[in-house]
């Protein structure tokens, strides 16, 4: 949760924390201080968006998928959980809308296949489950033209 410390490695954890200025890593090392130990994979914390546009960043870790393997059980629930927890918090903040990077698919090797049909079926339960959620538009924002026609298609489904 602290944010990536590579100089300009261009993962979004670096992209989000550059952007938002200084202010944002030192909330997170604050959190981070006071809970003791690493953020558990699936949960979800919020700070906020600094110099971003955004009134909030809400934080979560993914699970890390060894190179060439496929996510196990424990790690797809995990996935499941970081986008249920974004949505919880969103909620408990009252907020219109979430913009959800692909959790996971960069360095942590999730299959970005599975993963955008694991996030958007996260999606549609916790909509589905919570008619009386505050969210009115939910993104997602992709980084390149594959990541958006993967979206496009599992969207159709």
């Amino acid at each position: 949760m602290l944010g990536c410390f590579i100089p300009l490695h261009n993962c979004i954890d670096n992209q989000i924390h550059s952007a938002a200025g200084f202010q944002l890593r030192m909330d997170c090392y604050d959190i981070m201080t006071k809970q003791g130990h690493e953020e558990e994979n699936g949960k979800a914390k919020i700070t906020s968006a600094y110099n971003l546009s955004s009134k909030y960043v809400i934080h979560t870790v993914g699970p890390a998928i060894a190179y060439r393997e496929e996510p196990n059980d424990r790690e797809i629930i995990e996935l499941e959980n970081c986008y249920k927890s974004c949505l919880e918090l969103a909620d408990e903040y009252n907020l219109k809308s979430i913009a959800f990077c692909s959790i996971s698919t960069g360095v942590f090797n999730f299959p970005k296949d599975q993963a955008s049909k694991l996030a958007i079926k996260t999606v549609r339960e916790y909509l589905k489950n919570n008619p009386n959620t505050s969210l009115e538009k939910i993104i997602f924002n992709t980084f390149s033209d594959e990541a958006t026609e993967t979206y496009r298609k599992n969207l159709k489904n």
